[in-house]
């Protein structure tokens, strides 16, 4: 699934926006890297990222990615999925949204749901810490996997 131009756009623009009110350089690779993840709907992880890019930039470097990668999640360009930094998938997707995950093959796609933006926590949440933002993760088989494709 790949993302409709007007958004990929919009959140090119957000992107340069920030980076220019932040002071930090707008460099060809930081602008691909941005791009790849902001017109993927299938949350890559950093290896995913450096695969893809290095197809229209060879010279690019996986350091490069990781850092560019970590900028944007500082800056809050994109949000991170998954426990692990090292393999981390990458969302430039900040809308309210929620996850599918495959269990199989680890398909992950957003879903919008009105009624789970609005989920109602549990008073006990309170008691571990200040809530910043809820997000619901599905897990499951997807079609593929399950041989469907329909």
């Amino acid at each position: 699934m790949s993302i409709e131009k007007q958004e990929v756009e919009q959140r090119m623009n957000h992107f340069q926006a920030v980076c220019r009110d932040e002071g930090i350089k707008l460099t060809h690779q930081r602008m691909e890297i941005f791009r790849e993840v902001a017109q993927s709907g299938d949350h890559p992880d950093a290896d995913q990222i450096f695969q893809r890019v290095r197809n229209r930039m060879p010279t690019v470097s996986l350091d490069t990615v990781y850092r560019t990668l970590w900028l944007l999640n500082d800056l809050g360009l994109v949000v991170t999925l998954g426990f692990s930094r090292e393999r981390a998938r990458f969302d430039a997707n900040l809308k309210e949204h929620h996850h599918f995950v495959c269990e199989r093959c680890g398909f992950t796609r957003d879903f919008y749901s009105e009624a789970l933006d609005n989920i109602r926590l549990p008073e006990s949440v309170d008691s571990l810490g200040q809530i910043g933002a809820t997000h619901v993760e599905v897990r499951g088989v997807c079609r593929e996997c399950l041989g469907t494709g329909a």
